[in-house]
């Protein structure tokens, strides 16, 4: 095990090379590090693009290893470069790397380690590290868990540093100069008689040399860029409508297609009658599949009407027809039978139940879909022994595999394009549309083709946030909680999402349990147990995955035990934190909101904790009952990142957050009757209005020992301090999601 820590912590270099005029420069956590993806492409007089790092004539281009989905990742991974580079923002290109696992994610999997995010023993570390080792031969470039900015911190500040050192070094060669004597400035080396060298002119030069193993980094304290509020990179691109999303994709010769599948997710197509289909205006050809047709024509809307004009014998669901027969699932999974993890049992819960008055409790969540603004499709060309494929997705190297798994290519001649997405939230790790885009390429081979879904087969295709059931009794002595044990049921999303796409899920589902066993509160006697629920509708990743549940669940508990205490709520939780960092927040977010301060009459605040994807977040939300329903009057939040790379995207990232655990929580649910989801469009999966949207203000603190991702943590306390905010304000105690089936909006 140490010999193991040891080289995943180390950094190695993948090395540099000169073609035509560009230098590559790529970082890697490990001695044997994976194939330039690009050196295969290479035209002639083409620069080399490598994993991270170009410099040619014509300047800077970052390749992120991530995708830009609205989360700003791409300005923050460009400033890890340009911050050790010694260049401006502004003077750097960035783009998306090509699917490889050269950018497989290193962090992705720490999330799923059995051992609490507060806890930095020296066991719990080597866990962590030991991750790192399958996530490299795994090699999966993805987008997720919150983890891109903890993957390429030192990655992306090494390879700039790296780049820096050669270019100094180069510069050193031609000048016969001491390399002491010589400084860099925004993109040029600067001699100590003032001589300024472009790194364009340096570039060839620099390329033969062997960069260093482990170039120093920049102190904190010399940052010109990192800590600071930055102009993100695709602001003008999307500003002005000429930012491409996979949906903007026009190729010569393009035609379009649309997809029906049998409404109940997993059954199959027992016939179809496309007559009338095929003699409608720019049809060109229906392609049927094993659950499903694609219509492909000369337009998106020939093909959605020929598609609509065709009817289907759809087979029966693999999985109950009802929404309500599924939730008795759920319940029934309530047993040894199904107990799929207990990573917290401390003290002896059932002697402290038997000792104090128990409060017993159940609380319930729905299925939710992701909903993303843009609806799946992708575009994808079959021709000459090659195909490309153009979509938004967060698993670039999956597309590959797929894409052999089809065609029979070769995994090089295989093109994975990642434009910008209009939203993901996990959606777009799933491989269905794109996989039925290249079934459709393979059959219209040496046409490109773009598929889009209909907004309706987009909700009722989804993979799903899954229900999930709370079953609770804990107890109360002398003002503070003495007993707490949570059981949890729910699908697993990790067997179900890691089956689609062929990698076996063994062991516990900690996103089951996630964010409930491992919250820094110092109760005695503290059980967590969870249930994984037979496998039924598809499920999948959807933001802050199972915090999105178990943070409502939890933090309403912890109200309601407050409640019993006759203790204010925030004053109780402060008493049990033993977490600093979080008891930070909480204190923060008490100091932000007023919390304590008299409310106009009608008024309700409410507060809610969760540690999700090791950052802790806190917030407060204000509410009025008035005469039209429930007004969210305002929202706090309070945040610890360990280092605050970027502020104001920070900022940003929380309170889409927020917006995003407000809708759900008052209005998201997905329901199915006769094995088909429900709900179709917007007019019935509402999101939140700008009329409902409250004021957010946010605090960021840097008070961790780690640095952190922040595109899911601001989720989960959202819907446990509004069903709080509406407790105290109203008395009404609401246990089940979405709130709207319960009481009233304005």
């Amino acid at each position: 095990m140490g010999r193991l820590k040891t080289i995943t912590r180390r950094t190695f270099v993948i090395g540099s090379v000169a073609v035509a005029g560009g230098v590559a420069i790529g970082y890697w956590k490990y001695k044997t590090p994976y194939d330039n993806p690009l050196l295969a492409e290479l035209e002639k007089g083409a620069a080399a693009l490598t994993p991270y790092v170009q410099i040619d004539q014509k300047g800077i281009t970052i390749i992120a290893p991530r995708a830009e989905m609205g989360q700003g990742v791409h300005t923050t991974l460009a400033a890890l470069v340009a911050e050790e580079l010694d260049v401006s923002l502004d003077d750097v290109q960035v783009e998306h790397g090509p699917a490889s696992k050269a950018y497989y994610n290193a962090a992705v999997l720490e999330e799923g380690v059995p051992f609490a995010q507060t806890d930095y023993s020296r066991m719990a570390e080597n866990v962590r590290a030991l991750t790192k080792v399958p996530a490299k031969f795994l090699g999966l470039q993805v987008t997720g868990g919150s983890s891109s900015i903890p993957d390429g911190f030192v990655k992306m500040r090494t390879a700039g540093a790296a780049a820096r050192h050669i270019l100094l070094q180069a510069a050193a060669d031609r000048l016969n100069a001491d390399l002491a004597t010589l400084e860099t400035d925004n993109g040029a080396v600067v001699a100590a008689d003032g001589t300024r060298i472009p790194y364009t002119e340096l570039a060839v030069a620099a390329a033969t040399i062997d960069p260093p193993r482990d170039p120093e980094l920049k102190p904190e304290s010399q940052w010109k860029l990192l800590g600071k509020s930055l102009p993100r990179v695709d602001l003008v691109a999307k500003s002005t409508g000429t930012a491409e999303y996979a949906i903007d994709v026009r190729l010569p010769g393009m035609l379009f297609a649309t997809i029906k599948k049998n409404p109940r997710l997993g059954g199959r197509m027992i016939g179809y009658d496309a007559t009338k289909a095929e003699s409608m205006p720019g049809v060109k050809k229906i392609i049927a599949f094993s659950d499903g047709v694609a219509v492909v024509a000369t337009n998106s809307w020939y093909a959605i009407k020929a598609a609509n004009s065709i009817t289907f014998d759809w087979g029966d669901a693999p999985y109950p027809a009802t929404t309500e027969e599924m939730m008795e699932k759920i319940l029934a999974s309530f047993s040894d039978d199904f107990e799929d993890s207990q990573f917290r049992d401390d003290g002896d819960v059932e002697k402290a139940l038997i000792e104090a008055d128990v409060v017993e409790t159940e609380y319930r969540v729905p299925f939710l879909a992701h909903a993303t603004m843009e609806p799946m499709n992708a575009t994808a060309q079959l021709t000459g022994g090659r195909l490309d494929v153009w979509a938004g997705n967060q698993l670039p190297t999956q597309v590959t595999k797929e894409g052999v798994a089809i065609t029979g290519l070769d995994e090089e001649n295989v093109h994975v394009h990642t434009p910008f997405m209009g939203g993901g939230f996990g959606r777009r790790a799933e491989m269905d549309f794109i996989k039925q885009a290249i079934e459709v390429a393979k059959a219209m081979e040496g046409t490109p083709v773009k598929l889009t879904w209909t907004r309706e087969e987009d909700m009722t295709h989804d993979q799903y946030r899954p229900a999930a059931v709370a079953r609770f009794r804990g107890a109360v002595v002398d003002g503070l909680p003495s007993a707490f044990d949570l059981k949890l049921a729910t699908l697993s999303v990790i067997a179900s999402q890691m089956g689609r796409i062929g990698i076996p899920a063994a062991g516990p589902d900690i996103s089951i349990v996630q964010s409930a066993w491992d919250q820094p509160y110092s109760i005695p006697n503290y059980r967590v147990t969870g249930y994984r629920t037979p496998a039924m509708i598809p499920v999948t990743s959807w933001r802050s995955v199972g915090a999105s549940q178990n943070g409502f669940f939890h933090e309403s508990i912890v109200d309601e035990l407050a409640q019993a205490a006759r203790r204010d709520p925030l004053e109780m939780r402060l008493e049990l934190m033993t977490h600093e960092p979080s008891r930070n927040v909480l204190e923060a977010v008490a100091e932000m909101s007023g919390w304590g301060n008299p409310l106009p009459d009608g008024h309700g605040r409410g507060v809610a904790f969760v540690l999700s994807f090791g950052v802790p977040v806190a917030e407060v939300i204000e509410v009025a009952d008035t005469a039209k329903g429930i007004k969210i009057v305002n929202a706090w939040a309070a945040v610890d990142v360990g280092t605050a790379l970027d502020p104001r995207n920070i900022e940003a990232q929380v309170q889409s957050g927020i917006n995003f655990g407000l809708a759900a929580a008052i209005m998201g649910e997905i329901t199915v009757d006769d094995g088909k989801v429900r709900q179709s469009n917007f007019h019935n999966y509402d999101s939140i209005r700008i009329n409902q949207a409250p004021p957010i203000v946010v605090k960021v603190l840097e008070n961790g020992d780690k640095i952190r991702g922040i595109g899911e943590p601001g989720l989960p306390p959202a819907a446990p301090a509004l069903a709080n905010a509406i407790f105290a304000a109203t008395g009404q105690r609401i246990r089940e999601l979405p709130l709207n089936k319960h009481i009233k909006f304005a």
